[in-house]
């Protein structure tokens, strides 16, 4: 699944490619990615004008100026390729949208996904993105970061993904994360120190803002269709069980943490 260094590339390479470029046309094969009937979301797209992309965390935010802005979720993963000629376009895709100049993208969605067109007006009545948390990049202080966990109960992972509280981080990163702050997943956040909550924050931006200097993960595609350069060799514990840890050398251990999976070092990370 795409999270926040992967939208982060994807929306700096479209607003590069597409900023000014005038819609001549849109396909979409899949109702249940829309939150509007297709003729309806294609008939509004078109003549708009792109507008600067921006992102908020696995959400792509493209305005279609005039008045529109067209909400984009990749879902359990996509590809959503650019291209410059007809010609290069992908033929396997469930959205398709093309520019005056013969440029153009596709998304072909892996599992589920969302092209969402709402007016830019009315953007606070989309829930799924009204009710996002900050995103963690730049624009998170390590003091909104403080505010965001002060009262906050339950534990520190189930908090790290949920996309109301901050926006962006899905499992995968969170494993090198809360590594890398010394922390086990199911620590109840109460339990934390201040110093702690420092840590976790610094290892947030360190590891989201590494990932997003290598391209994304390497699992996941940009917009020219490259594989991201953030490989393998950089999860220290992720997907790396009974491996050493690269810090004491204790057996990497695969626990449940609620609905999902954690890869932790029992010596570093001690609940």
């Amino acid at each position: 699944m795409p999270e926040l260094p992967e939208l982060v590339v994807l929306s700096h390479q479209a607003r590069q490619e597409l900023k000014g470029k005038v819609v001549a046309g849109a396909s979409a094969l899949q109702p249940k990615c829309l939150n509007i009937p297709p003729d309806e979301l294609c008939h509004t797209l078109f003549g708009k004008r792109v507008g600067d992309v921006t992102y908020k965390g696995k959400w792509l935010f493209m305005p279609m100026e005039p008045s529109y802005t067209l909400l984009i979720n990749l879902g359990m993963g996509a590809d959503m390729l650019y291209f410059a000629t007809p010609g290069d376009a992908a033929t396997n895709y469930q959205f398709r949208m093309d520019f005056e100049d013969g440029s153009g993208f596709t998304i072909r969605f892996w599992w589920f996904g969302h092209v969402h067109l709402m007016s830019t007006e009315a953007l606070t009545e989309h829930a799924m993105t009204a009710s996002l948390g900050p995103s963690v990049d730049s624009s998170l202080t390590v003091e909104a970061f403080r505010a965001a966990l002060s009262g906050a109960r339950g534990r520190i992972k189930s908090f790290l993904l949920n996309q109301s509280k901050i926006s962006g981080v899905g499992n995968a990163y969170a494993h090198e994360i809360l590594f890398g702050a010394g922390l086990h997943p199911d620590r109840p956040i109460p339990s934390l120190s201040q110093a702690e909550i420092d840590l976790l924050y610094a290892s947030l931006r360190r590891v989201l803002d590494s990932a997003i200097l290598a391209g994304g993960a390497y699992y996941e595609k940009d917009f020219y269709g490259r594989q991201g350069g953030y490989t393998a060799d950089n999860w220290m514990v992720g997907y790396n069980e009974g491996r050493p840890c690269p810090k004491c050398g204790t057996p990497i251990e695969k626990i449940k943490t609620g609905s999902t999976s954690s890869y932790v070092c029992p010596t570093c990370q001690p609940l």
